[in-house]
């Protein structure tokens, strides 16, 4: 699979690059930003998935993680949160369409032929980075905010031999039970909510998915978010994890929105985290 480097930026000793690939899961091209630190690696990586309207520019600028990941020596894969282009379903709606994949496969028009970010995540995603870059992929993780730590939760309880931790910023931790995910899973997978519980990461681990997977997994949740209540629930995820015998740290930060700034005060504590599981 070729990556075609798009532009290459020194910071803090190593090599930060916007890349693009073609994916064969959403049939368009993708993008991506990658950190590699400054040393000859292999590297443990890390992949971020982002929130509703994010792109991968948003992380690569504004959570400041790159320090925290060269002093680590981790690699920061941030890709962009849907397809987009010509031909590929959009909504007018900033909470459903390009920019809102939900880390997902659709199985609805006009969604179906090019909305399975699942699909390219685990699969088109990371073959083109290790095809690409000296990873090491027995030591990857993934980390997200909002959709995208829906994302991560889900995506790493799925699939724990491809991903050895996970951790989260304020997680949109229920979807089948808040406005943003009713609304994007009865667009991407119809009305029959029994399809749903694959992708609700309270719902997998009350289900037992979780069981031996995950020495801990790591929840940051700001308490001035003003989503906290009607979208995020931590509580359920809190729940879940106590129900199911799942160890969570879940730190409630007074006074953090739901913001960039929320991410860059706390990320160097997540890639510490995963540093030290990877």
């Amino acid at each position: 699979m070729t990556v075609e480097i798009l532009a290459t930026h020194r910071v803090h000793g190593g090599a930060l690059r916007y890349c693009r690939h073609d994916s064969a899961a959403t049939g368009t091209p993708m993008t991506f930003s990658i950190f590699t630190p400054p040393s000859d690696g292999p590297f443990p990586v890390l992949v971020w998935l982002s929130g509703l309207t994010c792109t991968e520019e948003n992380f690569t600028t504004k959570a400041g993680a790159y320090g925290a990941a060269a002093a680590h020596g981790a690699m920061i894969v941030a890709p962009d949160t849907s397809p987009r282009g010509e031909g590929v379903a959009d909504d007018a709606a900033y909470d459903l369409g390009q920019g809102a994949g939900f880390y997902l496969d659709a199985t609805q028009a006009p969604w179906t032929p090019h909305f399975r970010m699942e699909a390219y995540i685990t699969q088109d995603l990371l073959k083109a980075v290790d095809g690409a870059f000296p990873t090491d992929p027995a030591r990857r993780g993934v980390f997200g905010h909002s959709m995208g730590g829906h994302g991560a939760l889900t995506l790493a309880l799925k699939y724990p031999d491809l991903f050895k931790s996970v951790s989260a910023f304020a997680p949109i931790v229920s979807p089948t039970r808040c406005p943003w995910g009713e609304k994007a899973f009865t667009a991407y997978l119809g009305e029959d909510r029994t399809a749903w519980a694959g992708h609700d990461a309270c719902l997998l681990i009350e289900a037992g998915v979780a069981r031996g997977r995950f020495d801990d997994i790591l929840v940051d949740q700001g308490l001035a978010d003003p989503f906290l209540e009607g979208q995020l629930k931590p509580e359920l995820l809190e729940a879940a994890c106590a129900a199911a015998g799942q160890t969570l740290t879940l730190r409630r930060q007074p006074g953090y929105d739901h913001s960039y700034f929320f991410m860059a005060s706390f990320i160097a504590d997540h890639i510490a985290w995963h540093a030290a599981r990877l």
